[in-house]
């Protein structure tokens, strides 16, 4: 499934792909436990919270904040952490201070200038609403987990995007998440550019998105926006 030769329209995910979400909720997470003097290991963090999240995603609907509140508590208990639950506030609260990743502006510019531009993210309307402060260019569609109440990897914000635009030709969808945003695109026939910062490897039996690249940068010029 090759990019279409005329794009028109260029989706984002957000958190990871324009914002930097990993250093926002290690930031929080130490923040709060040196209350306690407990220090947090990054390294443990991120599995558990992924998991866990996950987990907490794939039951019934739920606003991310509360997805955040409910993810703190485990994870700090997996962590070892004795975090009392009335105190879960303080990640989805980090939210607005997630940093965007220092290329994330210029990149956005570029591809404003050439495209329509979207993003289609696992959050609700209240904190994308801050996260969208960081940016410097607004967005012409935003389909949040809110919006269609759900959570990628369910095809559901791609589905509405998909309505939205008025299907699916000229479109190609940017993320960082092989799970969340490359494998649903895939199996839609959506162009995907796997934005692979990390440089991970292809677990066996994963197909190939459309294109990989290791930045926002190297995306731009391969949609011949930079």
């Amino acid at each position: 499934m090759p990019l279409p030769k005329q794009v028109r329209f260029v989706t984002f995910d957000c958190y990871g792909s324009l914002i930097d979400w990993e250093t926002g909720v290690y930031d929080a997470y130490a923040k709060e436990a040196e209350r306690d003097g407990f220090t947090i290991d990054r390294e443990a963090l991120f599995p558990q919270f992924l998991e866990i999240q996950g987990q907490i995603q794939g039951g019934s609907y739920e606003l991310y904040a509360e997805v955040l509140r409910r993810t703190a508590v485990r994870s700090a208990n997996e962590l070892g952490w004795d975090l009392e639950p009335s105190r879960s506030g303080f990640l989805p609260s980090s939210v607005p201070r997630w940093p965007a990743f220092r290329e994330t502006n210029a990149q956005l510019e570029r591809f404003a200038k050439k495209f329509e531009i979207g993003v289609l993210s696992n959050i609700d309307d209240k904190l994308l609403g801050a996260t969208r402060r960081h940016f410097r260019v607004d967005f012409d569609l935003v389909v949040t987990a809110q919006q269609v109440r759900s959570y990628k990897p369910d095809p559901a914000h791609f589905k509405e995007c998909a309505r939205r635009i008025g299907g699916k030709r000229g479109w190609v969808h940017i993320g960082s998440g092989y799970d969340t945003d490359v494998e649903p695109c895939l199996k839609m026939k959506v162009p995907v550019i796997w934005v692979n910062r990390r440089g991970e490897k292809l677990e066996q039996g994963q197909k190939k998105p459309t294109e990989e690249v290791k930045s926002l940068r190297d995306a731009a010029k391969l949609l011949g926006a930079a």
